[in-house]
């Protein structure tokens, strides 16, 4: 069990947990859950489902993911990204349909896990997950602007994209609350302030506090400042699904089977990502395939619990780490936190004005920004990965998560096989610049540097035949990977040269290339004799050849 490749993070961690530690995670868990519940709330509106479901995502898969998940600070819960997505599933297909498609979705996160797919995420590029984090950081920020301001939108505006809720701010920016923008610049500066003086009790914490009590006590300062309880109304109490009127047909499975496989890669995506995010500002390493396992129960559990589709939440969980969450308690802190609030605490909870929640939100949105590390892109990266970053970022804001991920993958594919396509070379020589040995005239010698495959295969057409060449001799200690495109190239060299009777010999050819040769059947049609492990055996077999 030790070693084994599906072991929760929280099982590893509590080795060395510690009183102080687990004071730390309460307290993270406790803001987290604070900062949960608007959002949870919030994010179902717009997902098109009961605000209440939001909450019951939070606590049901927050706290499994947690319990089972590689990583030590992740929090799951609805986020974002799902909204357009659960929305379209539901107006399509009905509840039921969202939730068998989400079901469906668990038990393939799990086969991921299982089969070791969490290692994927390596191949998403460091710019695109800077791009996408600063994204996500701005939609944010966007995102709060209203209650930060206490601004009012019509009845029936209830804007998704950030860009969206942009406009509808600058429409509606005549509702602005002169008490809810001192309110919340109060709480912003205490969230500023506060930690270079003491660090022991969490700024949100007291910024929360702070707030509650301007609303409260000050005269005339509650008058546009809108609180949970003012926007929403949850229902207490343990939530009751009713099974017996949803359609679980074969024609429906059929039905929601791409709408399951589409939450599943969003859910894996957004969560991976989450946790490379969370390593970064914990200095801790996740199990990718734990935390795809723990993602599928967890969301199998959401919708088991009268919830929705859930994944990592990026915004979440850099304020669980900001506020001194370093263990899976903290999130499962924050799942019971919620429960307690939604069994008994919800007129407490509901005290809390919404600019007070956008202040922490905007530091949130800063801290997870990584701006620093936008602009030394900017600065001392290749262009081509800033151009990457850059897209990446503005996609996020634009449009969603999804679109971002598959342009920016696109993107940097595409520049890097032109990249690695300029760095291969194949150019003619006349010398051992080692031995300084002469080549005679009749053999001819091609040097061929960097990978070859489908972006540079045309290069090696560029080799050239003098009508005196008796035989050509192809260097390849620099050719680290071979593709069938590439090799194709090569078998067209190999037939120019018998159609006019030249001799061919590859010198120092290394192994993968030589596998895809001698599968290829290349290697038997050339001869082994005519691959040489040296440039010199190469030069002394042609001169042999060609006495």
């Amino acid at each position: 069990m030790k070693n084994f490749y599906l072991m929760p993070k929280l099982f590893t961690v509590l080795k060395s947990y510690s009183k102080e530690q687990f004071f730390k995670d309460v307290i993270a868990g406790i803001i987290v859950a604070i900062i949960a519940l608007p959002l949870s709330i919030a994010l179902a509106l717009a997902s098109g489902v009961e605000p209440s479901c939001g909450v019951y995502t939070a606590i049901a898969a927050g706290f499994v993911v947690s319990l089972l998940g590689g990583s030590r600070i992740q929090i799951a819960g609805p986020t974002a990204a799902f909204a357009t997505i659960v929305a379209g599933i539901v107006a399509s297909n009905g509840m039921d349909g969202l939730f068998l498609a989400t079901i469906m979705a668990g038990l393939i996160l799990i086969l991921m896990g299982v089969f070791k797919l969490g290692s994927l995420i390596k191949f998403i590029p460091y710019t695109i997950t800077t791009g996408f984090t600063s994204g996500i950081a701005i939609t944010i920020l966007i995102g709060q602007i209203k209650d930060f301001l206490g601004i009012t939108y019509p009845e029936g505006v209830k804007p998704v994209e950030a860009l969206e809720k942009l406009h509808a701010n600058f429409e509606t920016i005549n509702t602005f609350s002169l008490s809810s923008l001192i309110v919340g610049a109060v709480c912003l500066a205490i969230l500023i302030v506060y930690p270079k003086f003491e660090k022991k009790v969490p700024p949100s914490l007291i910024a929360v506090v702070v707030g509650v009590l301007m609303v409260k006590f000050i005269p005339g300062l509650d008058a546009g400042v809108y609180t949970i309880g003012e926007l929403y109304t949850i229902p207490a109490g343990i939530p009751k699904v009713d099974f017996s009127s949803m359609d679980f047909s074969l024609a429906k499975i059929t039905a929601v089977f791409p709408d399951a496989f589409t939450i599943a890669i969003l859910a894996a995506i957004e969560s991976l990502l989450s946790c490379v995010v969370a390593d970064t500002m914990v200095n801790s390493k996740h199990n990718p395939n734990a935390e795809l396992c723990a993602q599928g129960v967890g969301n199998i559990a959401s919708v088991l619990f009268g919830g929705i589709p859930a994944t990592g939440a990026i915004a979440r969980t850099a304020a669980n780490a900001n506020n001194g969450g370093r263990t899976p308690v903290s999130g499962m802190v924050h799942s019971l936190v919620l429960l307690l609030v939604l069994l008994f605490l919800m007129p407490y909870a509901e005290l809390i004005p919404m600019p007070a929640i956008a202040a922490i939100l905007f530091m949130v949105a800063y801290n997870m920004s990584e701006w620093r590390k936008v602009v030394s892109i900017v600065k001392t990266a290749p262009k081509s990965d800033a151009i990457v970053m850059g897209v990446t970022l503005v996609l996020t804001v634009v449009f969603d998560l999804v679109i971002a991920i598959e342009v920016g993958m696109i993107l940097a594919a595409m520049l890097f096989m032109k990249r690695m396509s300029d760095e291969t070379n194949v150019s003619s020589w006349k010398y051992n610049d080692e031995n300084e040995l002469d080549v005679p005239e009749h053999i001819r010698v091609y040097e061929i540097s960097g990978p070859l495959f489908f972006g540079a295969a045309d290069k090696i057409l560029d080799i050239k035949f003098k009508d005196y060449t008796k035989c050509l001799i192809l260097r390849m200690r620099s050719v680290p990977a071979l593709d069938a495109t590439a090799m194709n190239s090569l078998e067209m060299i190999r037939k120019k040269c018998e159609e006019k009777n030249v001799s061919l010999i590859l010198s120092h050819v290394n192994p993968q290339p030589m596998k895809v040769m001698i599968k290829n059947g290349f290697y038997k049609k050339v001869g082994e004799e005519r691959f040489c492990e040296h440039i010199i055996d190469a030069i002394n077999l042609a001169t042999e050849l060609n006495k």
